[in-house]
């Protein structure tokens, strides 16, 4: 079948997209700027159609742990907030990844800290990939840049929530949460039947029962544990990293953005070129894993690198780690809800590094 042509929203694309991967349960809170996923899953009804479970929870810590008990039974479950509703959650992230659990929780991030701003930012960068609840845990976390991989990245998602057994999260923000554009939107998938091995479905009785948990008093156990882990996660790092590069081939200085981010740089590299810089953009789509390796090759060419993120500055620890001090890093970004625009990003590149 063909994929189907709309003009949509991006929350109403992930909405939309869960309802087409044959999701078995989404429970979530409503939050801005977010709020219209849980909204268009209640107005489409896809329980009569699909028999998708959509509930409003009393709160975020309720939806959290209902995700958990959909993913022990094995079901292809769902949340989504914003960044204060995120914070909630954490806990319970921590237990679905300690009980290597798959899920997808989606995050359209507004301005912080605290009950900040409802308009776009990316400052939940440290929160989502280097484990905002506690222990030594990770989540795969993906970056869609336009509406069109807010709904392909739906599928994408559980697909390696169910690979690696793992919660994954999209990040994404307000800016392309709430924006228009048209999108394919897959065919409808059946709901799976198949129940994986390790379930909680009640014991038959040819297998133990199987026990879902992230509690273990022996340290040795523990310690064990944590090792498996972080096999799993190296294996991630290995074979799933993702992005994407604009005229990088020539390029002497290099962006590093993602979401919409990303999409301001793609006209900056315009700019830049016309002005005779040759600038490129490298636009990480996977942030855990992080494309660490690329980017180290790349400063073979470079001059400089420019982390471009709507927050103080935090994926710029990342790319600091991947160029080992090879080349000069530096950041530019807004915040409080404000995007940077394309001009701005050439003049801290040209104030920063170029003329620094």
């Amino acid at each position: 079948m063909e994929r189907e042509l709309r003009l949509i929203k991006g929350n109403e694309a992930i909405a939309e997209a869960a309802i087409r991967a044959g999701v078995d349960g989404y429970f979530g809170y409503p939050i801005t700027p977010q709020s219209e996923i849980l909204e268009y899953l209640m107005e489409s009804k896809p329980y009569e159609t699909t028999g998708m479970v959509v509930l409003q929870a009393e709160s975020e810590l309720a939806a959290i742990n209902m995700v958990y008990g959909g993913a022990a039974c094995g079901k292809k479950v769902m949340t989504s907030s914003s960044s204060p509703g995120i914070s909630l959650k954490q806990e319970g992230i921590s237990y679905i990844a300690g009980a290597e659990l798959p899920c997808l929780i989606v995050n359209v991030v507004r301005g912080g800290p605290g009950l900040g701003t409802i308009q776009p930012a990316q400052s939940d960068y440290f929160q989502a990939v280097k484990g905002g609840g506690h222990g030594d845990y990770h989540l795969i976390v993906l970056a869609p840049a336009s509406v069109q991989e807010m709904a392909d990245f739906v599928g994408l998602a559980f697909d390696l929530a169910f690979k690696y057994r793992n919660p994954v999260m999209i990040l994404s923000d307000g800016a392309i949460g709430q924006m228009m554009e048209k999108v394919y939107l897959s065919p409808q998938k059946e709901r799976s039947k198949t129940v994986p091995e390790w379930a909680t479905t009640g014991k038959p009785s040819t297998r133990e029962r199987n026990i879902i948990t992230s509690l273990d008093l022996d340290p040795a156990g523990q310690e064990l544990f944590n090792k498996k882990l972080t096999a799993k996660y190296n294996e991630i790092k290995e074979k799933e990293v993702r992005y994407e590069e604009f005229q990088t081939g020539d390029a002497e200085y290099l962006l590093v953005a993602y979401g919409t981010s990303a999409r301001v740089c793609q006209k900056s590299v315009q700019l830049g070129r016309q002005q005779g810089i040759r600038v490129g953009l490298l636009r990480p789509i996977t942030l855990f894993p992080f494309p660490y390796e690329r980017i180290n090759e790349l400063t073979g060419q470079l001059k400089g690198i420019l982390s471009v993120e709507m927050s103080t500055g935090q994926m710029i620890e990342d790319v600091m780690l991947a160029v080992k001090g090879r080349v000069t890093v530096r950041h530019c970004g807004r915040m409080g809800g404000i995007i940077t625009a394309p001009d701005e990003v050439i003049d801290s590149l040209k104030s920063q590094i170029i003329g620094g």
